[in-house]
């Protein structure tokens, strides 16, 4: 392992790095790249493509709720809509857009040049991706999914839903959730495995506790949704009986297997999030976080109650009262966590100095939406008044503040934060500042009245109302404030567009940020850090003037120039273990997904032939790509 010795130096070990790291040009670089950085980009624009088609949906319906007694959508369509809407935003975008700042950040944060499994992860990119495709080929047979983002049985067994309608959500949902389960098992690993020496895992950023968590989470829960899905599809093309009381099932089977996955992943679409606020908030308030180990165990125990609470989401279905007892009182339970992080946030401001940038505008109105979305969580939680609120729009209300406002303000801050890191450039912050305002109003005008439209009696999943009933108003407020929240995102994206084409020039930390993303050049070289960093403390770049103990090292240290390699350390104290060869660009994850998506299609259209081929291409996909190669030989 050498180190850079001088200058003169560093433009040869820069040469000879690009060699082995730098994606090759053309077709084959743009579907064969394994590097973090493209994927991590892939999976955020593409998480807010799906934010915007979701957005597209949501804006046909408010205007079709407007007013009572509008008909701009039949029924069925307004169904299609209403699924269509609620997984996309749900699935497709809500997780994905954290996997892509953490895939994008996890190797620039911990001083790595990679994720621990760069194919894996290039294959978790594009099943993502496939998963969608398929899922919205559903409108070119006009056959989108109408059961509901939740596809509660007896509805959508296939008496009741006959089409294809079901059979492309429950088979886009698997392919999504191996998409997730690789994605996860590359996070775990990575975090524990290819830490810089000296970070040991009290020294990670909150960001990465919260991925980690959500990680291991993702784990547990999606095999939840795989069965219940496989179930659903079986009880659907042959006739199974999983969901059928008459031969021996229960619908309420798939209420809980769904319940059990789906509240764990409203913490998986929030603690990521929540990581970025704690993140870069202290950046701005130019002072560490407040109580950082109490946030790491919170964000922890957090993801750890989550998968006590599933039947918070079915105290109105009869259960027997202990049950309810005990699930109300972990719903109870589990506010006092994110209580921690709130004032931990709230402490860091008030004994900082803050830099009101626009970054910090979203922060401050995540921290209120948060509370408000809390709030009305906890009002939920006790069952009585549960049973009351069931199936009106304070539901909707609640759902929307947890996983929109808790989710995409933090995203909008991160995408402030993090883009001089990955353009160079940065956003401009007049148009910021319109951008932040626009949206927190919006949001809080389309959104805030649906409790009151809930608490006059309001239900949701209709598709229209008599006019005359008192909520005529309401929704048009609401209505209104929805579409301002959209312009609100569509200047986001002007902003996005319009800074990567001629914003000003950011320089490698722009934000005196204190993590190691902001130790290397703006956008980052493919190998991320010519000298891998030895970590001293949390805050490597601020160590000077908060007097810490430890002294960290970004400009001496192991090269690795001669091959494509990365260090592995000691999982708990970040010690030196091993040097690890990383994998070259291929385009077996592509090819993989694609040939996973023609089985999918296979099973959808009830072709054997189709299926059969695409099991065979999939297995000899797996074969080559698992094939060792003369290295691997070598070395065992």
């Amino acid at each position: 392992m050498a180190t850079v010795a001088s200058p003169a130096s560093d433009l040869a070990l820069h040469e000879r790095l690009l060699e082995h790291w730098e994606t090759r040009p053309g077709l084959f670089g743009v579907f064969g790249t394994v590097d973090h950085k493209t994927i991590g980009k892939r999976y955020l624009v593409t998480a807010f493509v799906f934010l915007i088609l979701g957005g597209i949906e949501a804006s046909i319906m408010r205007l079709q709720l407007a007013h009572g007694d509008l008909r701009l959508v039949t029924p069925e369509e307004y169904n299609q809509l209403f699924t269509l809407h609620g997984a996309t935003m749900i699935f497709w975008y809500a997780s994905p857009v954290l996997s892509g700042f953490s895939n994008y950040l996890w190797p620039l944060l911990i001083g790595a040049r990679d994720m621990a499994f760069p194919r894996l992860n290039a294959y978790s990119y594009w099943t993502f991706l496939l998963s969608g495709v398929f899922l919205y080929s559903s409108l070119l047979v006009g056959q989108a999914p109408d059961g509901g983002w939740f596809a509660y049985v007896p509805m959508t067994r296939a008496e009741f839903s006959p089409g294809l309608n079901l059979d492309f959500y429950a088979l886009a949902l698997i392919l999504l959730t191996i998409s997730t389960t690789a994605g996860a098992i590359n996070f775990i690993v990575t975090v524990f495995k290819l830490r810089a020496p000296g970070m040991s895992i009290n020294r990670i950023p909150i960001l990465m506790w919260g991925t980690t968590t959500t990680s291991f989470a993702a784990l547990f829960a999606l095999p939840s949704l795989t069965v219940a899905c496989v179930m659903l599809y079986l009880d659907r093309r042959f006739g199974t009986r999983f969901f059928d009381a008459a031969g021996g099932g229960h619908p309420l089977l798939w209420q809980h297997l769904f319940w059990i996955f789906g509240h764990p992943w409203v913490y998986i679409v929030v603690l990521p999030a929540m990581g970025i606020v704690s993140d870069a908030l202290p950046t701005f308030c130019r002072r560490p976080l407040v109580a950082y180990t109490v946030v790491a165990l919170a964000t922890v125990t957090t993801g750890i109650l989550g998968f006590g609470v599933w039947v918070h989401h079915m105290f109105a279905t009869g259960l027997a009262p202990l049950a309810i007892s005990f699930f109300s009182a972990a719903s109870f339970a589990i506010t006092i966590p994110s209580a921690i992080a709130v004032f931990a946030w709230i402490a860091t401001i008030w004994h900082g100095r803050p830099v009101i940038r626009t970054p910090f505008l979203f922060m401050a109105g995540f921290i209120v939406l948060f509370v408000i979305g809390g709030v009305s969580g906890v009002a939920t939680a006790a069952a009585s008044f549960d049973q009351q609120l069931t199936d009106t729009y304070f539901v909707v209300a609640h759902i929307h503040y947890v996983l929109i406002g808790i989710n995409l303000f933090p995203v909008a801050a991160g995408l402030y934060y993090w883009f001089p890191k990955m353009t160079g450039k940065l956003m401009d912050e007049r148009l910021g500042r319109w951008n932040f305002w626009t949206m927190f109003v919006g949001f809080n005008l389309g959104f805030f009245p649906m409790h009151i439209s809930g608490l006059l009696g309001m239900p949701r999943r209709i598709y229209t109302y008599p006019s005359g009933i008192g909520w005529d108003t309401v929704n048009l407020i609401t209505t209104v404030g929805a579409f301002l929240f959209a312009v609100g995102v569509l200047l986001l994206v002007i902003n996005v567009v319009r800074s990567r084409l001629r914003g000003a020039p950011a320089g490698p930390n722009p934000w005196d940020g204190p993590t190691l993303e902001w130790a290397t050049s703006s956008p980052p070289p493919p190998y991320n850090f010519a000298v891998i960093p030895t970590v001293g403390s949390r805050h490597p770049l601020w160590e000077k003037r908060l007097e810490e103990s430890g002294r960290s090292v970004l400009d001496e240290g192991p090269t690795l120039e001669a091959e494509k390699t990365t260090l592995e350390t000691s999982p708990l104290d970040g010690q030196l273990t091993d040097v690890l060869h990383m994998p070259e660009d291929t385009l077996y994850p592509v090819l993989h997904a694609l040939a996973l998506m023609a089985t999918f299609y296979g099973l959808l259209v009830r072709s054997t032939w189709l299926s059969v081929a695409g099991a065979v291409l999939v297995l000899a996909l797996t074969i080559g790509w698992l094939w060792p190669t003369a290295r691997a030989l070598e070395e065992a």
